[in-house]
């Protein structure tokens, strides 16, 4: 898998280069120092996954993020940032980001997360999926489509929301495989989405 970088601080974007070096799974192709560097030349050398940075001079990773999917809808999309509040997880979330995890994530954190990424999850830093949990359990108007989901189908979406794979998530609820895909198709058809990142959204009312 080819991984590409968006970060402005030379010393963690190198940090990153060595980290994608040590696995075999993975290999870096290019650092870009700014979103508009990326969006001018991404397309010579286009990526699997990207790793973006949200403080960056001009435009931040946040924007340059739905920018991107408009172009390359393949591209999976990590934010790792020093920021840890609600505007910057939640925003970066919305506008498309594939999973979120902090600048302190050690080396096997970095990797285990590209390698969710690859498997369909959505990973994130620990300190970062509770406050995800966290927003389902706060108190406020659920939207019509929401009410519709079954606690079942709550418990797989707070699942989903951790990074989980389908396969791990089964494992945990003693359900097959095809039994969790099916739960989370009944899930786009209820909250009316295509895929998990929307029905994350839709189901916190974001």
């Amino acid at each position: 898998m080819i991984i590409s970088i968006v970060e402005d601080n030379k010393t963690y974007a190198e940090v990153l280069r060595q980290v994608i070096s040590q696995s075999e799974k993975f290999t870096w192709k290019y650092t870009y120092r700014s979103a508009e560097e990326a969006l001018q030349n991404i397309n010579q050398n286009v990526p699997d996954i990207l790793i973006v940075d949200i403080s960056l001079p001009g435009i931040t990773g946040i924007e340059l993020i739905p920018e991107l999917k408009k172009q390359y809808k393949d591209i999976r999309f990590l934010v790792c940032s020093i920021h840890d509040d609600d505007d910057s997880i939640f925003s970066a979330l919305k506008n498309g980001a594939d999973g979120y995890i902090l600048k302190d994530s050690n080396i096997d954190d970095i990797l285990s997360a590209l390698t969710d990424l690859v498997s369909g999850g959505a990973p994130m830093s620990p300190y970062i999926a509770r406050k995800v949990i966290g927003s389902f359990h706060q108190t406020k108007k659920p939207s019509p489509p929401e009410q519709l989901l079954t606690q079942r189908e709550k418990e797989i979406l707070e699942f989903t929301a951790t990074g989980l794979s389908y396969k791990e998530i089964a494992d945990k609820l003693h359900l097959s495989n095809l039994t969790v895909k099916k739960h989370m198709r009944n899930i786009y058809t209820k909250l009316e989405v295509q895929n998990k990142i929307e029905a994350l959204k839709k189901s916190r009312i974001l």
